[in-house]
């Protein structure tokens, strides 16, 4: 009983503090520019006018109309209020972490942010977590205390898999979130055959992918041995570290990759963002967030 208060107090201490500080960056650095980067493309009835020369008669309201003895036109307004839906992989490779923190720590991070930012510009904010399955679901609520929900679920969440497929959280959104939604997909992509199912959520929503990375997914230093363990399927591949030839291969494909990664993500013209555990996201998402608003 101890140790479980102990434990809930902890948790409560996390909670705290990952909420000042992504409060702090949302309001800072990304309000004004997460609330211009997705402009509502939905439209709703506003009010009526008389018709003008010009007017498109589709939009002539016939029952004012008829009431009134002249003609009037439906008046229609840009949707403000939206929903953020937060996809975040929950999969064992998301644990890898080289330095201070993991990739699933900074996918927390960027959540905690987006989440406020969206909060203070009055929108809505859920969360799918997902590995080969959907592990978690929150339906978009607006307030603090559902974002606080949120990180919570995000830090004590033990994923039932620790496999990944993508295609299973993005069919699952497809089908249960008809109305457009700004969906964030944070994810290492340690999976294929996404592509299609990326391509189709794209069309209907408005999909950004954030990914995440980790410096040994890019290079390894020189060293010894070194017994690598792809932590989702436990495969081992051991490198001899000391050969600057080896460590050199092993480079350059994994550059070979990532820039193989952007360019069929630009064909797919799915917006992405790409951070790493090792800085700050702050400017990379920040850098996007003005990419958007010159965009829409």
């Amino acid at each position: 009983m101890e140790k479980s208060a102990e434990y809930l107090k902890e948790l409560q201490n996390i909670i705290r503090r990952v909420e000042i500080r992504s409060k702090r960056m949302a309001s800072e650095l990304f309000s004004g520019e997460y609330h211009s980067s997705f402009k509502g493309k939905g439209i709703e009835f506003s009010n009526v006018r008389e018709y003008q020369y010009g007017d498109d008669v589709r939009s002539i309201d016939w029952n004012t109309s008829a009431r009134k003895n002249e003609l009037y036109v439906k008046l229609f307004s840009e949707e403000r209020e939206r929903s953020l839906l937060l996809v975040v992989d929950g999969s064992a490779s998301m644990l890898f972490g080289s330095r201070e923190r993991s990739k699933k720590g900074l996918a927390l991070e960027v959540s905690a942010v987006l989440a406020f930012s969206a909060i203070q510009n009055n929108d809505k904010v859920g969360l799918l977590v997902f590995t080969d399955r959907v592990e978690t679901y929150i339906p978009p609520r607006k307030g603090r205390h559902h974002v606080l929900m949120i990180l919570e679920e995000l830090i004590r969440l033990k994923p039932q898999s620790r496999n990944t497929n993508i295609n299973a959280a993005l069919s699952f959104i497809r089908y249960t979130r008809r109305r457009q939604e700004i969906i964030f997909l944070l994810t290492d992509l340690v999976d294929s055959d996404y592509e299609k199912g990326m391509k189709l959520l794209n069309a209907r929503h408005d999909f950004v992918l954030v990914h995440i990375s980790d410096p040994l997914d890019k290079a390894l230093p020189l060293s010894g041995l070194l017994d690598l363990e792809e932590p989702e399927t436990g495969l081992r591949l051991t490198i001899d570290g000391a050969s600057s030839h080896a460590i050199e291969r092993y480079d350059r494909e994994q550059s070979k990759q990532h820039e193989e990664l952007r360019q069929r993500l630009r064909r797919m013209r799915i917006d992405s963002v790409f951070l790493d555990t090792d800085r700050s996201f702050i400017s990379d998402l920040n850098s996007f967030f003005r990419y958007r608003e010159h965009k829409a």
